[in-house]
């Protein structure tokens, strides 16, 4: 056996969630700590663009493209989640939008976990601590973090076209989505400025990498946590097709996020014991919650012809209009290369609730050609992308076998619960009038989908499920709760049960998805969690 050298903790994971936790073992504490990523460094230049990796960089390059299995309740059809495989996870290759959504939500976090530790209340001091706000300060905001939050650097005219609509509608103007009861429609903030990307690899992990004690090793495939008499003492993983093992003297973290996690911690023994034991693979801790409550944000685009003035992002990587945003950009740090290419957004309730249920984000280019139910052509316009905020849905995670190299089977069970479709169904009228309201409506030139023909509710839903996709937002593998609920995974202090020294750190803890883009929420997360760990929390109850 290899063995390297000890440590005192280990983190699974160099994502989001993996950075900002290294950041703080580093900072605040005299320990060894080594970080293991399974993707490569945060180094192209791409990925530091704010536009740069959606436009130039094959998704497949730094992300796992994870195939769903059919989703009975939309089409059959087989989708596609893409998660982050390097140095800073999602923060490196998502859309970079920062929210942080309704208070309820992480209220509801604790009422889940049977705990104050979990709340709105105990959530806010990590966000401020974390975020470097361009123009924000005070209550809800941080302006000194390292993580860079600001306004987007252009502002495209569909994007004014759009919030103008909104309010014609009656929703009102909101300066601050942040503040913790998001509603109305307004402008986005993202995680970059000045056309760069602000990575939790460059805010977090950058400002200790040189630091003696910190050991970053990427390109290191975990395949299990390593158990001592049910404490975990080390883990087991492949570097270059060597197996190689390492050992931790106080706890392992994982920060693998919500489809890696669970797949380690039942490659580990620990999970459902059914299901472990039909692969062979050893139960050490039966806990039939790792893998379940699988739910993710998703939703269909309403798309709409514009009128060919230049409003939107049409045909601006090209030609000479490339030329130009890469003159503007070069020598003034301007332009449409400074923006991600979807500034503004909107709240809306449905017969559901008196809460917003549904978001509409106004993305103001058509983008790549679709296949399928929703090809379009290639022309000026804009989609209108109406999101669940709070699905109702559950699917699950399990192990196609018990080789580490194997993908999971994942099933996030789509548009199961019939409320999902109904309010998706609600906000794609809303949408429809949205896009016909002044002044938004008298710039563009006609609905390309669903079409004019689609008008009933049942035909409505038809086309939401062929068309409806993911969010990119996997949450709750490995939920918080009580130690008397069978489904949890982690106690309110985010150790695992049944085991000391192993803590899950990452969005997979979730007992339920924020309304809202969730990487703001799982940086605070793991604040929250370094947090528990530094006041002696105990890491399993």
């Amino acid at each position: 056996m290899n063995t390297s050298g000890d440590c005192e903790y280990i983190i699974v994971g160099g994502g989001t969630a993996g950075c900002v936790a290294a950041w703080r073992l580093v900072t605040e504490t005299d320990a060894r700590v080594v970080l293991l990523e399974s993707g490569a460094d945060y180094t192209s230049p791409y990925l530091k663009l704010s536009p740069g990796y959606s436009r130039l960089v094959p998704k497949g390059v730094h992300c796992t493209l994870h195939q769903t299995v059919p989703q009975t309740h939309a089409g059959n059809r087989v989708l596609e989640i893409a998660t982050g495989r390097v140095l800073g996870g999602g923060s490196s290759v998502n859309a970079q939008v920062y929210m942080r959504g309704y208070r309820a939500d992480y209220d509801q976090w604790g009422s889940s976990a049977g705990s104050d530790l979990w709340s709105w209340d105990t959530m806010l001091p990590h966000f401020r601590r974390l975020e470097g706000n361009q123009k924000y300060s005070g209550e809800f905001h941080g302006c000194a973090g390292p993580l860079t939050v600001a306004d987007p650097g252009f502002f495209c005219e569909y994007s004014h076209l759009f919030v103008k609509a909104g309010q014609t509608l009656g929703l009102p103007f909101t300066a601050d989505f942040n503040v913790g009861a998001p509603a109305g429609t307004g402008y986005l903030q993202f995680t970059a400025r000045g056309g760069r990307r602000c990575s939790t690899a460059e805010a977090f992990l950058g400002k200790v990498r040189s630091n003696p004690r910190l050991r970053v090793v990427t390109g290191a495939q975990v395949n299990r946590v390593l158990l001592d008499h049910k404490r975990a003492v080390g883990i087991e993983y492949v570097r270059g097709g060597r197996k190689q093992w390492l050992r931790c003297s106080r706890e392992v973290l994982l920060a693998a996020g919500a489809l890696a996690s669970p797949k380690v911690l039942m490659l580990s023994g620990i999970g459902p014991a059914d299901q472990l034991r039909r692969l062979d693979i050893p139960v050490l801790v039966d806990l039939p919650g790792v893998g379940q409550n699988l739910h993710d944000h998703a939703g269909s685009p309403l798309v709409l012809a514009g009128n060919s003035r230049g409003y939107g992002y049409f045909r601006q990587d090209k030609g000479w209009r490339l030329v130009w945003n890469l003159l503007e950009y070069g020598l003034f740090r301007r332009g449409r290369l400074t923006t991600v290419g979807g500034e503004a957004s909107s709240f809306h309730t449905t017969s559901e609730s008196s809460i917003p249920t549904v978001q509409i984000y106004c993305v103001p280019m058509i983008g790549y050609s679709n296949t399928g139910a929703d090809t379009v052509p290639d022309v000026d316009g804009i989609k209108l992308h109406v999101t669940l905020l709070r699905p109702h849905s559950r699917g699950s995670l399990s192990l196609r076998s018990a080789d580490p190299a194997a993908a999971p089977l994942v099933d996030p069970n789509y548009l199961a619960d019939g409320r999902d479709l109904k309010n998706l169904v609600e906000g794609m009228r809303i949408a429809r009038e949205l896009a016909a309201t002044a002044p938004l409506g008298q710039e563009l030139r006609g609905e390309l989908l669903p079409g004019g023909a689609i008008k009933d509710d049942a035909a409505i839903a038809n086309y939401i499920r062929s068309t409806v996709r993911t969010d990119w937002h996997p949450v709750g593998t490995c939920r918080m709760g009580r130690s008397d609920d069978p489904t949890s995974v982690v106690s309110e202090t985010l150790g695992v049960h049944g085991v000391e020294g192993l803590r899950v750190i990452d969005a997979s803890v979730m007992p339920n998805i924020v309304s809202a883009n969730t990487n703001a929420p799982t940086m605070a997360l793991a604040d929250r969690g370094v947090s528990l760990l530094l006041s002696g929390g105990a890491a399993a109850r």
